[in-house]
């Protein structure tokens, strides 16, 4: 494949523009290239003549004036990329009674136009050997920076906190197949880190370095229970129990297990997670800083866990019966009891109880319904069947949770306070580090007091990234909020009592497949 060109020939009245056609596909003849060289040359052509010569496609002379052919040596044009990581030439013919330019000398050019790296030098030797003419030749490339990889760690476990039980076909929960507890046992590689692969720097045709981006390094940080190997890339688990993962860290708990919670066991107080395969009995009470997991019936019992709580028959409370998860909580039921969780309830009835979620509660299952006391969520509460055809006091709340927003103005108070005493810090230390690139010497005191506020400085940033996670955190939370309703599924009635933020209605007829919300100042009914 070669280009078409043209180039000043002698003719029988003068001289003439030869124009060569293109060979095995290759590019014609750009007219405006043309003009542009005979305008150089101060030649005159008649563009329409010069037109069909192209068009015509063969080898062809196009008469241009009298007297003697003109000597124009071999010309280029040069372009350079924007972003200089390419030169790419094209070059023009001499004419017959011209000079055709040596490589050498377009070599020395690209120099002198500071064209220093990447010069193609062997495919600037072949177009000049075969005669490349109005040809796009690459004549120099730059070298793109290779560009790193993070670090990144690898879990070998359910870190989702918000994970759900399992759902049976007809909308019920699988309390036999939870997925809630990340189960481990000793020798399990809990977490993998794939350590940062720093990047290359490229260069661009004139020489300037180009600096690949930088990349992220991390770190495995775990607790008590596991293995670290010596090159810090993998965790294992020293123990059977359940892993978790807390903001960045890798936690393995042992698993106290244990028939019965009655008699013969006493109360349970544990560092880790509590399994209990039959009944925890009326007036017991267990405290894990775990999660408990009952496989039987709660009676009127006190449960209380740093992490999830699972009943797998459910809780009767008997009025006295409470149960506290800083995480979420998967019961049966729930009848005349207590129960509050950080998290989301998930449970198939709530019969005459105080049930309270940091997130949602969800009310499922073939029953699916809320009949008498206090229900409240700050998200979302979704129900089957609320309140009762017989009348049972019945109220439902979700909302914004007014500790959320005072730790909210709380810690934007904090982070403003941090970010000044940053600001306060940075000019001093960049002050003595531009006097010791100038060669001063710094006193002992001098360098006490750099070290102290360098470390100041460390510290500040780190509350800093950690007061701006939790506003993350809080924002998001504040924002669910603000869409806080209550779905119904199936049916309200009559003298239920609907709280959503600071207003509330009473419902005065029974209602189907609706859902509350707020809505301009007041509680409002959808439909779903």
């Amino acid at each position: 494949m070669k280009n078409g060109y043209f180039r000043l020939v002698p003719d029988a009245n003068g001289f003439g523009l030869e124009v060569k056609a293109p060979k095995d596909g290759g590019e014609n003849i750009r007219i405006k290239e043309v003009t542009d060289y005979l305008a150089l040359c101060n030649i005159i052509c008649d563009i329409s003549a010069l037109k069909n010569a192209i068009a015509e496609g063969k080898d062809t002379v196009l008469h241009l004036g009298e007297g003697s052919c003109p000597k124009e040596n071999m010309r280029y044009q040069l372009y350079i990329a924007d972003d200089s990581m390419s030169v790419t030439a094209r070059f023009f013919a001499a004419s017959a009674t011209g000079e055709t330019m040596p490589p050498e000398e377009f070599l020395n050019d690209l120099k002198f136009r500071q064209v220093r790296f990447g010069v193609q030098e062997d495919r600037i030797r072949r177009a000049f050997a075969n005669g490349e003419y109005c040809t796009d030749v690459v004549v120099a490339l730059g070298k793109e920076p290779v560009q790193g990889k993070d670090a990144y760690i690898e879990y070998f476990f359910n870190t989702d906190p918000k994970a759900r039980p399992t759902m049976k076909e007809d909308g019920s929960v699988d309390f036999f197949n939870l997925n809630t507890i990340s189960h481990c046992k000793a020798g399990d590689v809990l977490a993998r880190l794939t350590p940062a692969v720093k990047g290359e720097d490229g260069m661009n045709v004139l020489g300037a370095r180009i600096k690949p981006r930088e990349v992220k390094n991390v770190t495995l940080r775990c607790g008590k229970n596991i293995d670290i190997s010596e090159d810090k890339q993998v965790l294992t688990s020293k123990v059977n129990g359940h892993a978790t993962l807390v903001e960045g860290q890798v936690f393995v708990s042992d698993v106290l297990s244990v028939e019965n919670v009655d008699n013969s066991t006493g109360n349970i107080e544990y560092e880790g997670s509590v399994e209990v395969h039959g009944n925890v009995q009326s007036n017991f009470s267990v405290k894990a800083k775990g999660n408990i997991v009952v496989n039987g019936l709660v009676e009127g019992a006190y449960l209380e866990a740093g992490g999830d709580i699972i009943i797998a028959r459910g809780m009767a409370g008997m009025s006295k019966g409470e149960i506290k998860a800083e995480g979420n909580i998967v019961a049966k039921f729930f009848e005349n009891a207590k129960a509050s969780a950080g998290g989301y309830i998930t449970t198939e009835s709530i019969l005459h109880s105080n049930v309270m979620a940091g997130s949602e509660i969800t009310v499922g299952g073939r029953r699916g319904f809320i009949t008498g006391g206090t229900v409240v969520a700050s998200n979302q509460i979704t129900v089957k069947t609320l309140g009762s055809s017989m009348g049972a006091s019945t109220v439902v709340e979700v909302g914004a949770d007014p500790l959320i927003k005072q730790e909210l103005a709380q810690l934007q108070k904090d982070a403003a306070e941090i970010e000044k005493q940053l600001k306060s810090i940075e000019p001093i230390i960049v002050s003595y580090a531009v006097k010791r690139k100038q060669g001063m010497q710094l006193g002992a005191e001098q360098l006490q007091y750099l070290s102290t506020l360098v470390k100041a400085r460390e510290q500040k940033q780190k509350e800093f990234a950690e007061a701006n996670e939790r506003l993350q955190t809080l924002q998001e939370m504040v924002e669910q909020q603000k869409q806080a309703q209550v779905v119904v599924t199936g049916e309200v009635f009559p003298g239920t009592k609907i709280v959503i933020g600071d207003v509330s209605m009473v419902v005065q007829s029974s209602m189907k497949y609706c859902k509350f919300v707020k809505l301009r100042g007041d509680v409002k009914m959808v439909g779903i």
